[in-house]
């Protein structure tokens, strides 16, 4: 088990160690003081390196706003799980102070000990998750001597996620799959790359413990099974909550948990395919004598007609020294944000195979400045209701409890833009 273990994490602000907790003993604390030294040398060789070394004593780090956090340790330890773990601190220090940073590790020294005490143990991940944590630390002074004569079923139970005596007058999951497409397509009209980005989230109103299980149109499950027929869909890095029994997915690619009470996300995934961008944008720039400049867009909805867009944002570029600006849109209206040299075009409401259009006319103090200026790319923000690209669909949800209650399980499909880019000439 020595290599699982770690010893020491510490959170540091501009070379002072603000908080500290020396798990097993076993690294003397004066070692963390070699750490800002390490790290400005390697920054001044441009060696920058996540894990640094001090005779025997390995400091591994990660930065987080103006803090950094570092865990030290002598042992051949698993850097993945250390990381992990620190990735966690962070995680669970925002839930409980809304930001991370030098101000709310001083104000709140006593929680962060208590947080420290319960997320790790001799160098053992123990709870680590904030829901569970904020059931018995608590950031009022009476309620924490309440809480502490009732340590959480959840402590000694193997599901470490979810507290037992959970109950709900009626019983319901919520399941949302939400897709977000990254494009960037370049001036001549190539799409260069794009991918999709997968997120199936949660939110559980279900009463005791019970056991699910999610059926997605995964084409390795139907090919295991025999009976690949229909739209499937290839998931790639699939990363599921620490509640999904991993073996059994290796096994039969089923998706078995018990779910966290409220929010949760159940997993995230990618699909590295071609995707056509939903919505198509080209635009014409005029340059008349040296002063004015108009710029047309039009945007068209390359989804099925039955789909519509909301809250669409097409985000024109604009020269620095632009003014007077006049607009004409088909539908929606558009703004001049100045201080971003932009213009937002904003439709609230954009319909599958429609063609929408936008004028805007700006006067110019100098048109020969441009010709040499680049323009950014126009970027398109998009939600589209009841629909994937990927076409992954949840086949089934089970719900068993041992009370035998009946449950009803809630799905919705949600594709929105991610990083999408439309790179136009100058």
């Amino acid at each position: 088990h020595d290599k699982h273990r770690q010893n020491t994490p510490s959170v540091i602000s501009d070379s002072t160690v603000l908080i500290c907790r020396n798990y097993k003993g076993d690294v003397d604390m004066s070692e963390i003081d070699h750490f800002f030294t390490l790290l400005m040398q390697q920054e001044e060789e441009g060696l920058l390196c996540p894990v640094m070394s001090h005779g025997n004593v390995h400091f591994l780090w990660i930065k987080h706003s103006n803090l950094y956090l570092v865990a030290t340790t002598n042992k051949n330890s698993n850097a993945s799980l250390v990381y992990s773990f620190l990735y966690k601190l962070v995680e669970v220090f925002t839930e409980y102070f809304k930001e991370l940073e030098e101000e709310s590790i001083q104000d709140n020294f006593v929680v962060v000990y208590e947080l420290l005490d319960e997320l790790m143990d001799f160098g053992f991940p123990q709870t680590t998750d904030s829901k569970i944590l904020q059931e018995y630390i608590t950031q009022q002074g009476n309620k924490l001597e309440v809480a502490k004569t009732k340590v959480p079923t959840t402590v000694t139970n193997a599901v470490s996620w979810r507290s037992e005596g959970i109950r709900y007058k009626k019983n319901e999951v919520f399941i949302d799959v939400i897709e977000s497409i990254n494009v960037l397509v370049n001036a001549n009209g190539s799409v260069m790359s794009s991918d999709i980005v997968g997120s199936i989230k949660l939110k559980t109103m279900l009463s005791g413990m019970p056991e699910l299980r999610l059926g997605l149109n995964d084409r390795m499950l139907f090919a295991l099974t025999g009976r690949d027929k229909g739209k499937t869909v290839t998931m790639e890095d699939v990363k599921f909550h620490q509640c999904v029994r991993l073996s059994r997915f290796e096994s039969d690619r089923t998706i078995s948990f018990i779910p966290p009470d409220g929010e949760s996300e159940l997993m995230s995934y990618r699909i590295n395919t071609h995707v056509k961008p939903l919505i198509w944008i080209e635009s014409v720039i005029e340059k008349f004598s040296h002063s004015r400049v108009e710029i047309m867009v039009k945007a068209k909805g390359q989804f099925k007609k039955q789909s519509v867009a909301n809250n669409v944002e097409i985000r024109v570029p604009v020269p620095s020294d632009a003014d007077s600006p006049k607009f004409k849109t088909s539908t929606g209206h558009a703004k001049y944000v100045p201080e971003k040299n932009l213009v937002v075009w904003s439709i609230k409401s954009f319909p599958g195979g429609k063609e929408l259009l936008m004028r805007a006319h700006f006067c110019l103090p100098s048109v020969e400045n441009h010709e040499t200026e680049g323009r950014p790319p126009i970027t398109v923000k998009f939600e589209i209701p009841y629909f994937t690209v990927s076409g992954i669909q949840v086949r089934y949800m089970k719900i068993i409890e041992k009370s035998g209650y009946q449950a009803l399980p809630w799905v919705r499909y949600i594709t929105q833009s991610g990083d999408y880019q439309l790179r136009t000439n100058t």
